[in-house]
């Protein structure tokens, strides 16, 4: 039987489907939708800017910022489905009695799997923050609130993303190779919580 598609799910069906006990969608997938809806914000910001004379000189740079954005918008919705295939092995494998032979094996390496998604919306995020940058800076001052709202968005998505890998590595067996994405988690944090707030920061400040 075909899968169902999450992202085709209404708005609200999603909502309700994930304050349900339903296993997914979950915090990853959450992360990636909250991910995807800030880069589409920075896209709006974009739209909205591109053609009006004041702007023209930035026409250029907004554009392939738009192209980036798009790119990262449809990157992002196909990880709520990743995060999703990759969870159900997960589950599943907990359910292995604890004294089967199998059991480790197959728990690291679902484990692994469980971890690839939010890793990559993880990254995602970091890279969309940096866009959101170039379009409030460039962006119409009509719309300048909007790129402040898809980089909180992108910022919280970050968060959400980062413990979505921990709670994976936490659990697993090899440490060198968890500390190791621990270690790149834990470096774009640092890096990019700083960028995400002085953006939000610099377009608040606008309007007081």
């Amino acid at each position: 039987m075909k899968q169902e598609r999450l992202t085709n799910l209404s708005c609200a069906a999603f909502a309700e489907r994930l304050a349900s006990g339903a296993p997914v969608p979950g915090g990853g997938g959450a992360s990636a939708l909250a991910g995807a809806l800030g880069v589409a914000l920075g896209g709006m910001v974009g739209a909205l800017t591109v053609g009006k004379p004041r702007y023209a000189a930035a026409e250029p740079e907004l554009r392939a910022l738009m192209e980036r954005a798009e790119a990262l918008r449809l990157r992002l919705l196909a990880c709520v489905e990743e995060d999703a295939a990759a969870f159900q092995p997960l589950a599943e494998a907990y359910a292995i009695p604890k004294d089967d032979p199998a059991r480790d094996d197959v728990m690291e390496s679902r484990l692994r799997a469980a971890a690839q998604p939010p890793l990559e919306i993880l990254d995602l995020c970091c890279e969309a923050i940096e866009l959101q940058r170039e379009f409030a800076r460039l962006g119409s001052a009509l719309a300048v609130s909007d790129a402040a709202t898809g980089v909180v968005l992108c910022w919280g998505a970050m968060y959400g993303a980062a413990v979505n890998v921990k709670v994976n590595t936490s659990a697993m067996k090899d440490r060198a190779y968890a500390d190791e994405i621990n270690h790149h988690v834990d470096a774009q944090m640092e890096q990019y919580w700083r960028v995400a707030e002085r953006v939000y920061e610099d377009v608040y400040r606008r309007f007081c």
